[in-house]
């Protein structure tokens, strides 16, 4: 663990005290969670305090916890590395219980300190909504629409939320767990209307099984005598 990203946990926990939820040291990298209605306050004051000063939003994600952790690589073998929890189960174990279903992650940089930071929030409301920071970071503008687009995460006094990636008539949010691989709708060419027109979905979900064909007499119900080729 470097002594930078030490001193940087203990600023911020000296700074924000109880509006910080959790502080992770995790692969060389800090990760603070924070609840919603701390956050515009905690981030407002990472982007303008000079010890801090994460002057850029690099990246704005939302996450759906649903199911997490609760289903793994459905193999009899498997490789003793990689595959996360499908090989190593219990590192994983104390991220299977999340306090909400759907959070929000900020990945801020300061370029003044050369320092990265991780933060997440945890959204406990239905549907799931946060106050919007393009006040604090213009960047964020097309990083909170990408998340209400796949996620429908609203984000409060966000100035134009509106989809960025699917169509104006999609349904539903694609990124979020419980939607469907097939999708809702389809879009076809009505030649009466002259028009692109939707429909509800035609396409089934299917599991296609891998057949192999094998032209080997040793595979055939009457076996050639022993002794003989089998080419």
């Amino acid at each position: 663990m470097s002594e930078t990203l030490e001193q940087l946990q203990n600023r911020l926990t000296a700074c924000f005290g109880d509006k910080i939820s959790a502080s992770i040291m995790h692969c060389g990298e800090l990760t603070l969670e924070v609840e919603a209605a701390n956050a515009i306050d905690v981030f407002s004051k990472l982007r303008k305090l000079e010890e801090f000063h994460f002057e850029q939003l690099i990246d704005l994600c939302g996450i759906d916890y649903q199911r997490f952790g609760k289903a793994d690589w459905e193999t009899e073998d498997t490789t003793s590395t990689g595959f996360s929890r499908g090989v190593s189960k219990d590192i994983y174990n104390e991220n299977l219980n999340k306090p909400a279903r759907f959070a929000v992650v900020y990945h801020l940089l300061s370029l003044l300190h050369n320092r990265r930071l991780r933060v997440r929030v945890f959204l406990h409301n239905n549907p799931p909504r946060i106050e919007s920071v393009t006040s604090i970071w213009a960047s964020a503008n097309w990083f909170e629409r990408e998340a209400f687009d796949l996620f429908g995460i609203l984000f409060e006094g966000h100035p134009d939320l509106r989809r960025i990636l699917t169509d104006y008539g999609f349904i539903g949010h694609p990124f979020r767990k419980d939607f469907p691989l097939e999708g809702n709708v389809e879009v076809i060419y009505d030649p009466e209307k002259k028009r692109v027109v939707y429909q509800p979905v035609t396409i089934r979900n299917r599991v296609l099984v891998p057949k192999v064909i094998r032209h080997d007499d040793r595979f055939t119900s009457n076996p050639p005598p022993a002794g003989a080729s089998t080419k």
